[in-house]
């Protein structure tokens, strides 16, 4: 008997595996990774804009994001595979946790070995925060692959995953809107007159997110039982999938192509917004909040309606194609913005946030789909499609911003800097955009096949 078999006699013999999941569970899931998330929108959103605030080259702060994407990208395939073979999510969970904890830090709270050596050295600098933010993506990527792949073995129920999916992406919204409001208070009580005071402003944000995170993680840690699917089927030292498996199948790159490229629509676009608001549309310091806050805003409420909708393989398709077409409006709109109406911003804000709903939601869902009841290599699937992730976003960041530097405009008058097209429009408004058409593409390509269509359990807006 091979493993599959005894796989699916496992499943078989368990009918609870297929029934919908209770409101409790789906939520202390969804907190699972709200350290991860609050921490990476402060990482997205202020990482560059904070190290060339700070002296560091266009280039240099290039360098340190591209450090850390490449360690997550290595990180998760391998964490994946060890997942695979040895189980135990909420342990891989807790320790890539405590991880991002310490390690963050130290990214936003300055230069350490500056500090130790009694140096500050563009060099040094630069190596001190590119090791940072390597220790912080390691952790980042063990408690990623260890929350996303424990939703295929929580359930089997399609529609279930969809909303588990869907209230995790809902608690990346609080996420965000936690930085956020944290940012905006940081930011609106005090001024940065020097580099200290600078890197006082990020400290406090960082240390908040930090506290804000862990709280959640405590939540999710306690509130949620080690999936017993994965359990029930472990026990077989053959039962691992071999990567080969997922090699032969089309819908995997298929899935593989469409989450990269929406993941590349959400970082890339949220690494340059700040950068946007503030230096090509001229707008308020607040403003590098309060844009970004307003579309998280959106992307809550869309995520919470999503949560109680019955899933099939169409409504995913049509869906993500809803959100791709509506961010390809929302780049056009990004790259014509002039800066004399720069309060339409706040309008194409709601609709980014809307798209990127859709667009996350039914993207993960497709992975979710892929794996269906093959448990023992869901692990490996999460990995290997955030390794493309990260390294494709850490690529494209770098690229973008090497060039940052030779492209930024003089000081001009309103109308002529009103047709000037910046990097930062480019990677806000046109690298989205495409990506988005490109994924939507994809997605009609495939054949989703969705068999479980019973509603959640307690429908989570009564």
């Amino acid at each position: 008997m091979n493993s599959s078999t005894i796989m699916d006699n496992d499943i078989e013999n368990d009918d609870s595996s297929m029934k919908p999941v209770g409101r409790r569970s789906v939520l202390c899931y969804g907190m699972g990774h709200m350290l991860n998330d609050i921490t990476a929108a402060c990482w997205f959103t202020y990482l560059l804009l904070f190290l060339t605030d700070i002296g560091l080259s266009s280039r240099g702060a290039a360098s340190v994001m591209l450090s850390g994407q490449v360690a997550d990208g290595f990180a998760t395939i391998f964490i994946g595979e060890l997942i695979d073979r040895f189980g135990h999510f909420k342990i891989w969970h807790g320790a890539g946790s405590v991880l991002v904890a310490v390690s963050f830090s130290s990214v936003f709270g300055g230069c350490m070995p500056c500090r130790i050596l009694s140096t500050s050295t563009l060099t040094v600098e630069t190596i001190s925060y590119c090791v940072f933010a390597a220790i912080f993506n390691v952790g980042w990527a063990a408690t990623q692959v260890a929350h996303m792949s424990m939703v295929n073995c929580i359930t089997l129920n399609s529609t279930s995953r969809v909303v588990l999916t869907s209230c995790r992406n809902a608690f990346t919204m609080v996420a965000n809107l936690s930085l956020y409001t944290i940012a905006l208070i940081v930011f609106g009580v005090s001024k940065a007159n020097t580099h200290a005071d600078l890197e006082n402003q990020y400290r406090w944000i960082a240390y908040s997110s930090i506290f804000i995170g862990c709280c959640f993680v405590g939540v999710f840690l306690l509130g949620t039982e080690e999936p017993r699917l994965k359990m029930g089927v472990r026990g077989n030292s053959h039962a691992r999938i071999s990567w080969a498996y997922w090699f032969k199948k089309i819908l995997y790159y298929q899935v593989a192509i469409v989450y990269m490229l929406t993941r590349l629509v959400l970082n890339v676009s949220q690494a340059y917004l700040a950068f946007y608001v503030i230096n090509d549309l001229r707008m308020a310091d607040s403003a590098k909040a309060l844009v970004p806050a307003i579309i998280y805003i959106s992307s809550f409420i869309v995520s919470i309606i999503l949560q109680e909708m019955a899933w099939t393989g169409q409504r995913l398709k049509a869906y993500y194609s809803a959100g791709g077409i509506l961010w390809v409006f929302c780049g056009a709109g990004i790259l014509i913005l002039p800066g004399s109406v720069s309060s339409s911003m706040y309008v194409i804000s709601i609709f980014i946030g809307i798209a990127n709903a859709l667009m996350m939601v039914t993207g993960i869902s497709m992975q979710n789909v892929l794996i269906g009841e093959d448990l023992n290599g869901c692990a490996f699937v999460c990995g290997s499609l955030s390794f493309l992730d990260k390294m494709s976003c850490g690529l494209a960041l770098y690229v973008l911003q090497s060039y940052q530097c030779t492209t930024a405009p003089k000081l001009m008058d309103n109308n002529s800097l009103s047709s000037y097209i910046s990097v930062t429009r480019y990677g806000l408004g046109l690298v989205p955009a495409i990506c988005s058409l490109i994924g939507v593409a994809v997605t009609y390509t495939m054949k989703l096949h969705t068999p479980y269509l019973k509603s959640l359990a307690e429908p989570l807006l009564e």
